[in-house]
């Protein structure tokens, strides 16, 4: 069964006609529970990240300022979203999640997250959408608890990760992967351990050419005890912000190459749902549930795979 928390339902107010697509999160959720059913996903709401894990990672004057909201409107304008009690607590359950995920993929190699993702975070300071860098903060809970030690990211958003590259970019125990366009968003790229970028109007083969020389790459220089899998649907081709070609069967089959790949390698695999701006959120919820189904799909392999051995074992 495959394990997958959400925190849509702490909900948070948003200006009308916000760019943000808050819908996406419970519709995802929806098409889940309809079309999976609670004999193939267990769908659960996380704990909240609390304040000592997220310490771990930023700032304790940015966060106390998130927390009791005394963030000047500089900061607000930089991440684009209004402060609100509510907010902050989804975000730390949305935090939560990525946690959760992470916990459970080092038991059952995927679990899923149906938030997180928030990649622009960095030590002091939110961006684009993202107060709390989930993928920093998780990754530093699982080397706390002892359960990992080396963490590589996969940052296949159409934005570079820059606040986790700029988090953990002097902590040899973290590797991070973005490939991303280009000309997007950030304007001022931070350095990722690997960094594949892209031109606008990158088609679907030229995509996963790119993506699949970057495993390579990055399996043969690090040797992980777990990776994050940030996912984004902002790859398509429809997508407001994102700039390249994708289509849906592209990015569909983006993810079973990024699973295929860790899978051969044995790696655990947590994924978070990351960005996704298409102005039709069916489209967003489209290319997130493949995600989801091809999580599903490889963590069947991954149990047959280890019955087999176990009978050969016996």
């Amino acid at each position: 069964m495959l394990e997958i928390f959400y925190s849509d339902t702490f909900s948070f107010p948003l200006p009308e006609a916000h760019r943000f697509p808050i819908k996406k999160y419970a519709s995802l959720r929806k098409r889940i529970a309809e079309k999976l059913g609670s004999r193939l996903v267990d769908l659960r709401i996380p704990q909240p990240a609390s304040a000592d894990e997220i310490l771990r990672v930023h700032d304790s004057a940015y966060v106390r300022r998130f927390f009791t909201g005394r963030l000047t409107n500089k900061e607000m304008r930089r991440v684009g979203l209004p402060w609100s009690p509510q907010i902050v607590s989804r975000t730390r359950y949305s935090v939560g999640g990525t946690i959760a995920a992470c916990r459970a993929a080092l038991l059952r190699k995927i679990a899923v997250n149906l938030g997180g993702g928030t990649h622009h975070a960095s030590f002091n300071q939110g961006r684009g959408f993202c107060w709390l860098n989930d993928i920093a903060i998780a990754g530093r809970a699982m080397q706390a608890e002892g359960l990992a030690k080396n963490i590589l990211v996969v940052d296949c958003d159409v934005h570079q990760g820059d606040g986790t590259a700029e988090i953990v970019n002097t902590d040899p125990a973290f590797f991070t992967f973005s490939i991303h366009g280009k000309n997007n968003f950030p304007y001022h790229k931070k350095e990722s351990d690997l960094d594949i970028e892209l031109d606008d109007e990158t088609s679907d083969r030229a995509y996963l050419a790119a993506l699949e020389k970057g495993l390579a790459e990055v399996t043969r220089r690090y040797k992980a005890d777990l990776v994050i899998y940030v996912a984004g649907a902002d790859p398509y081709r429809k997508d407001h912000f994102g700039r390249l070609a994708l289509t849906k069967e592209g990015l569909a089959k983006r993810d079973r190459l990024v699973f295929s790949h860790l899978d051969k390698h044995g790696l655990p695999v947590a994924v978070t749902m990351a960005g996704g701006y298409a102005p039709d959120i069916q489209d967003i919820v489209d290319i997130n549930f493949q995600t989801v189904a091809a999580a599903l799909e490889f963590q069947s392999g991954f149990a047959l795979r280890r019955d087999m051995e176990n009978q050969s074992a016996d």
